[in-house]
């Protein structure tokens, strides 16, 4: 027997009750169907569209879902036996489409047997757990490439430092640098970040009182994720190295920063370029070992976007070139 609480004020009408439930259904996707013990419907209401019955046909498993849908339903409700037992069934319904079909044998109040089946559209479910796993498996690939970049720099990083405290003080200078590249391509729906947001955020850590001293000029190029942590990294090396052994803050003379993008007959091309004040010496061997010595700027990054770079010291000038291709966004 089913015994729920069910109350309706008795003056309602039944067509007025009828209305609502029927509405309440078509709202939450699912439809009923009730049949007695021998598998005659007795109703069927909201039915979806993609489901018709011919008129004059009288509805059975097989002329309201098809022979295919019908036998796998017939199966389905031969193995309900007693009172209480239910079913549940999913299927694909073509057009990427899902219903859920729960069947239940129940015992009215005049003892006579009958089955309830609700019919619940999945569709829209089903799209946001492919999407969900879609979205896994991104994060599961961006993070095992982040933890590749983080091996990479950790084994750079403890290669060119002479003692422990050099290293950590190298290392979680680039780890913070790569975490605030990645706060802006989270931020972006993982589509990338702005190259003038990339050099805003190390100018800020480093030069903040004197920010005007860096100035930017060119294209704000969106770099994909992958470009953005890299790109990110080298304008960390680049902004370290001209506070630790630059002058351009003493001497106040300004370091100019471009970004431009070059369309090439094999595509688009970004062109990075740091301009830097140096009254050192020029590219000698010990300069360019204590000033120039970062495989980060002249190795791991220019090989991790398929670009180049250029790194030299000459004429009183500090200058950072990489050329890369630029990957679009569809």
């Amino acid at each position: 027997m089913v015994h729920r609480l069910t109350w309706f004020e008795p003056q309602r009408g039944e067509d007025q009750l009828r209305e609502f439930f029927i509405t309440a259904l078509i709202d939450m996707g699912a439809s009923l169907i009730l049949q007695d013990r021998d598998g005659t419907y007795v109703c069927i209401t909201t039915l979806p569209p993609r489901w018709k019955l011919k008129p004059g046909t009288p509805p059975t498993d097989d002329s309201v879902f098809g022979k295919e849908i019908g036998e796998r339903l017939a199966e389905m409700k031969a193995g309900l036996s007693r009172p209480g037992d239910r079913a549940e069934l999913e299927i694909e319904a073509g057009d990427d489409t899902f219903f859920e079909f729960r069947c239940r044998l129940v015992e009215m109040d005049d003892h006579d047997l009958h089955l309830i089946t609700v019919v619940i559209d999945r569709t829209e479910d089903r799209r946001r757990e492919r999407l969900l796993r879609a979205l896994l498996r991104e994060v599961s690939h961006r993070s095992k490439n982040l933890l590749a970049i983080i091996q990479s720099i950790a084994s750079q990083t403890a290669r060119y430092s002479g003692t422990l405290q050099m290293f950590l003080g190298k290392f979680r200078g680039r780890l913070h640098a790569l975490s605030q590249s990645q706060d802006l391509i989270t931020d972006s729906s993982w589509r990338g970040a702005y190259f003038r947001d990339l050099l805003k955020q190390q100018v800020e850590r480093y030069v903040q009182e004197n920010a005007e001293l860096v100035q930017v000029s060119g294209d704000d190029v969106l770099l994909t994720p992958n470009a953005s942590l890299h790109i990110g990294l080298a304008l960390h090396e680049l902004v370290v190295n001209a506070v630790s052994h630059g002058d351009f803050l003493q001497r106040r003379l300004p370091i100019e920063v471009s970004c431009r993008r070059h369309e090439l007959p094999d595509g688009p091309v970004v062109a990075i370029t740091w301009k830097e004040p140096f009254a050192g010496q020029d590219d000698t061997k010990d300069v360019k070992a204590s000033r120039f010595g970062s495989t980060v700027l002249e190795r791991v990054v220019p090989s991790s976007v398929n670009g180049q770079a250029w790194h030299e010291l000459k004429n009183g000038l500090v200058r950072y070139e990489l050329t890369f291709p630029l990957e679009t966004f569809d």
